[in-house]
């Protein structure tokens, strides 16, 4: 394929080679060959494929939530090119058993993969790391969906088998004994948000670099939601991301969400949200990931304490920033920063994250100035729905994975599963 007359995140109208999977060439006035198609995207901005390193599409153990089939449409349609599925499923990815059993079902998958290792008391190392984990974790200091929350015993005892392994570890942060227990008194919906306190997440983001600075192990901190958090992150070797849902929405907003806003780390105060989102937009944050974790309507319903933790994301994420873009809050350079350059630098995908020659043909077409509305009924997540209703975002025109189209907007048309193990 030859795309034409794109305009790429820094300006350039440039046509782009497609061949054998790959970027062949990038440059003005390519003239075709006879052998490929061309496609025209005047007016439009070619992107590089987002890599979305935090999803949780459920599947083995709870398919009525999401599965590799629903969740890697719906990133498509999202144009998430890449995605790493975290260990909280059932079983729990903590053995080569289990990796091998979701290995299996990602096969099924639209977009290119990885599978994160998991750790609880009855992880297997061992066998563990004879797997292409794409990294160690999220490993969970807290417990969230899937009760694997461990003690820093265990947690240390992790940090250290991956230094030996030379294997990134991403920890989710919270230290319980921080969460205020009077808060268990209430039932309105910003109940969570009080219980789950802002200095849970950033006492335990402290112990975890400190932790990982000891035994020289490369740590990856997972969707932090306090500036207080981001801040002692960027003062130390490690990085951080931020879910789109904790730099947009905030305790503000939980009249409207009920319980579909509870997650963890639960969402923070208006001003903490604004704090987030400055750093997101002026480099204090390394990456942008959805932390994508569906759960039915029946399920959200159920009351603040018994209703599960979490929202989807990973279609509606792309799709906000470049919403954002068009009402000039971020840079469009700044967004292609967060979510394929540093995701692609930080987890090792040296042949993605850029639209540059040798590259993997991971793109997706979108049109700027074509905003609309976020709608539930538009997404592709078995789950249904989104905290984002309502919001302005733009939809990519098509996704396409190492060449192949798997998404075009137009029909709402799906290509066949072409993902891949991008560290096997």
């Amino acid at each position: 394929m030859l795309i034409t007359d794109a305009r790429l995140a820094d300006g350039r109208r440039v046509d782009v080679r497609v061949r054998d999977g790959s970027i062949a060439a990038v440059d003005a006035d390519i003239a075709p060959d006879a052998d490929e198609r061309t496609l025209d995207a005047a007016g439009r901005t070619l992107l590089p494929g987002v890599i979305d390193p935090h999803v949780h599409f459920r599947e083995p153990g709870a398919d009525h939530k999401e599965t590799w089939t629903s969740g890697s449409r719906s990133a498509a349609a999202g144009g998430v090119t890449t995605v790493i599925d975290q260990p909280n499923t059932d079983p729990p990815t903590v053995d080569a058993d289990a990796f091998d059993a979701k290995a299996e079902r990602a096969q099924a998958s639209l977009v290119d993969y990885g599978l994160a290792g998991g750790v609880t008391a009855e992880w297997e190392p061992d066998t563990l790391f004879d797997r292409p984990i794409a990294a160690l974790g999220e490993v969970f200091l807290a417990d969230s969906t899937g009760d694997m929350g461990i003690d820093e015993g265990l947690f240390r005892a992790a940090l250290d088998r991956a230094a030996r392994e030379d294997v990134l570890v991403t920890v989710h942060a919270e230290d319980a004994t921080l969460f205020d227990e009077h808060a268990r008194d209430r039932s309105d919906a910003d109940a969570w948000s009080a219980y789950r306190t802002p200095e849970a997440e950033s006492r335990a983001v402290e112990r975890a670099v400190e932790l990982a600075a000891d035994v020289g192990a490369d740590l990856h901190v997972a969707h932090t939601s306090t500036p207080e958090a981001i801040d002692i992150v960027a003062d130390s070797a490690a990085t951080c991301e931020v879910s789109p849902h904790h730099c947009l929405l905030s305790r503000a907003d939980l009249p409207d969400l009920g319980t579909h806003g509870r997650m963890n780390p639960p969402l923070r105060s208006e001003s903490r949200r604004q704090a987030v989102f400055e750093r997101v937009r002026d480099g204090r944050v390394d990456l942008i990931a959805t932390d994508h974790a569906p759960h039915t309507r029946a399920e959200k319903d159920a009351g603040i304490w018994a209703a599960p933790s979490g929202v989807p994301g990973v279609e509606t994420a792309l799709p906000l920033l470049l919403g954002l873009v068009a009402e000039d809050e971020i840079a469009l350079e700044r967004v292609v920063d967060l979510t394929a350059r540093r995701p692609a630098d930080r987890f090792g995908l040296a042949a993605k994250g850029a639209i540059e020659v040798g590259r993997d043909a991971d793109l997706t077409l979108v049109d700027l100035d074509a905003t609309g509305e976020i709608r539930a009924a538009d997404l592709h997540t078995a789950c249904e729905w989104t905290p984002f209703g309502g919001w302005t975002g733009v939809r990519p025109e098509w996704t396409m994975v190492r060449g192949e189209v798997v998404y075009e907007r137009e029909g709402d048309r799906f290509g066949d599963p072409v993902g891949e193990n991008a560290w096997a």
